[in-house]
């Protein structure tokens, strides 16, 4: 399982997030997080912390701190400290609420950093858990090139020098948008893949011949963007004229990437081929899939009904001619 450090909440990227640091600075690259979820701990503080998962956030919003402060001052120790003994990463404490002194002092005897926010508990939530979503997803690096063709974000690949930049500047030229090239980021996210591209690379792309070209400042800033969904892989294959490749688009491809299963499409290339206008076909295509069209499976049902027909004429001639007879 992915985890990250504490002190991941105070990283510049953070600054959203609005947290200052009431204990455990030394703490922070010694706890982890490793989940986005964020939990109210609720009845945890009653004393039933069954359901109390470690390695996640705990806010402690305005119900849980006037709950608090209706109990004893060992009761309260006691409360906080039951919830610190589950390995909990840390506390967050909303609203700039004022935090008893004897929950500073549970934390500290059970090194559990706490922080502040002066955001209410919704947003506190919303944002931590978005900006944790983020840190921790799946992540991998892939060979290739992300075009975001008609709405649909399509991976090209293919070995080092098939022709994958040249595609994807040919999709720029006809009004597509370029995500990466060469190296694309791909992170998962609830289900689905998201691609980008790194700092240094963004906005470029590499031709064989021309060197690297900024894609933004040649044709203007529609024609690149930061991340696309990540919905289709295209897999550029040098011609063969001995493989059989698919000539009714029948058969269903798929190829997985970090658990996610993508329809895949292996195009041969050859001189002549205008591999930019399969892709853009390819992605029209499966926008129509998304709709509820199969034009392959349709065209089999057409083809599958007239040879019905034919076989029920033929049948019907020879019982025919066998009356006769």
């Amino acid at each position: 399982m992915k985890k990250i450090p504490v002190s991941e909440l105070l990283a510049p990227e953070a600054a959203s997030l609005k947290l200052k640091l009431i204990y455990g600075r030394k703490l922070l690259d010694k706890k982890f997080i490793n989940n986005h979820r964020i939990q109210k701990p609720g009845l945890g503080l009653a004393g039933y912390t069954e359901h109390i998962h470690e390695g996640r956030v705990q806010i402690l919003g305005n119900t849980e701190i006037s709950y608090l402060k209706t109990l004893p001052f060992t009761e309260k120790y006691k409360s906080i400290t039951k919830l610190c003994q589950k390995n909990i990463s840390c506390f967050v404490v909303t609203k700039n609420l004022h935090i008893p002194k004897i929950v500073i002092q549970a934390c500290k005897e059970n090194y559990v950093p706490i922080f502040r926010t002066e955001l209410v508990s919704s947003a506190a939530i919303s944002e931590i858990s978005s900006y944790l979503e983020e840190k921790l997803a799946p992540m991998t690096n892939l060979h290739g090139v992300l075009v975001d063709v008609h709405g649909v974000g399509v991976l090209i690949m293919g070995r080092s020098g098939i022709g994958k930049s040249e595609c994807a500047l040919e999709l720029v030229k006809r009004g597509h948008r370029l995500v990466a090239d060469d190296v694309v980021i791909v992170k998962r996210k609830q289900g689905y893949l998201v691609g980008n591209s790194d700092d240094i690379l963004r906005n470029h792309i590499e031709v064989r011949g021309l060197g690297i070209l900024n894609i933004k400042e040649m044709y203007g800033i529609g024609s690149i963007r930061l991340r696309k969904k990540v919905e289709m892989v295209v897999k550029l294959l040098d011609w063969d004229k001995e493989d059989n490749y698919d000539r009714t688009g029948l058969n269903k491809n798929t190829v997985d990437i970090l658990g996610v299963e993508l329809p895949l499409l292996n195009i041969p290339v050859s001189p002549g081929r205008n591999i930019a206008i399969i892709i853009e076909a390819a992605a029209r295509n499966h926008l129509l899939k998304l709709m509820g069209f199969d034009a392959a499976h349709e065209f089999s049902e057409r083809l599958n009904r007239i040879i019905k027909r034919n076989e029920e004429k033929v049948i019907k001639n020879v019982m025919f001619k066998k009356g006769i007879e």
